[in-house]
């Protein structure tokens, strides 16, 4: 069984509709997607339609579950207080995002679980019961296995940190997708995940990145410039 992940697509359309042609090529089984649907885009409401109309399952992100639980962000920001202003930026967020996807899209995106499961592999966004916290690329084995292994999984899947990689641990192998939109390894393209029995491999798509950057600084979000620099950087940049 050929399984295509998708994740953190973060309403970017223009990546999202590349990725949907890569697949078409691909010709999986079965694709799930790894949340963060609708935050931080210029088409939150045509991406939530797009995958609906696919009636693809998949889990809730992070800046999915804070659309209906503002509460889930504000308790990280008090765990976290070094993340300060980067988290008040993605808060910034919260209300015309909710404004744009409607209640109706909203009670769609809170009625994903934390976990998927098919064919031994666990899909969860960040890490299992958080979807703020995950590992990063280069963490120990010792933390992977730490992390990941009580999904008593051959394969263990996430998102949330727009790294993909895959690595194997004992026993089991973890992987992330990388993200559809605003890739923070230093590649603009979009990126998801292919699993085929045993053999995993990540999918790198081309985009018209210049094109959705300048989109965004039109849209009018609050921090599009900010987040205009991460499209086009294809990394992570810290608010000024």
């Amino acid at each position: 069984m050929r399984v295509a992940i998708v994740s953190d697509v973060h309403g970017n359309l223009r990546a999202l509709e590349a990725v949907l042609a890569d697949l078409r090529q691909v010709a999986p089984d079965l694709v799930v997607h790894g949340g963060d649907l609708a935050y931080g885009g210029t088409h939150p409401v045509e991406v939530i339609d797009q995958i609906r109309a696919l009636e693809w399952p998949g889990v809730r992100g992070n800046t999915d579950e804070m659309l209906w639980s503002p509460k889930s962000l504000t308790e990280f920001a008090a765990r976290t207080p070094q993340l300060g202003p980067l988290l008040g930026r993605i808060q910034d967020l919260i209300p015309p995002t909710l404004a744009s996807i409607g209640d109706e899209r909203l009670r769609w995106l809170e009625g994903f679980p934390e976990r998927y499961v098919v064919e031994g592999i666990t899909l969860v966004h960040a890490s299992p019961g958080d979807l703020w916290r995950a590992p990063m690329p280069n963490t120990s084995d010792e933390e992977l296995w730490s992390t990941y292994a009580a999904l008593n999984s051959a394969i263990a899947v996430y998102g949330h940190i727009h790294r993909p990689y895959t690595r194997r641990v004992g026993e089991m192998t973890v992987a992330n997708t990388g993200s559809v939109s605003q890739s923070y390894d230093g590649d603009r393209r979009a990126s998801y995940l292919v699993i085929e029995g045993e053999r995993l491999s990540i999918r790198r798509v081309e985009y018209d990145v210049e094109s959705e950057a300048k989109e965004l600084l039109r849209w009018g979000l609050p921090h599009a410039e900010w987040m205009a620099k991460i499209l086009l950087a294809g990394q992570y940049v810290p608010p000024a």
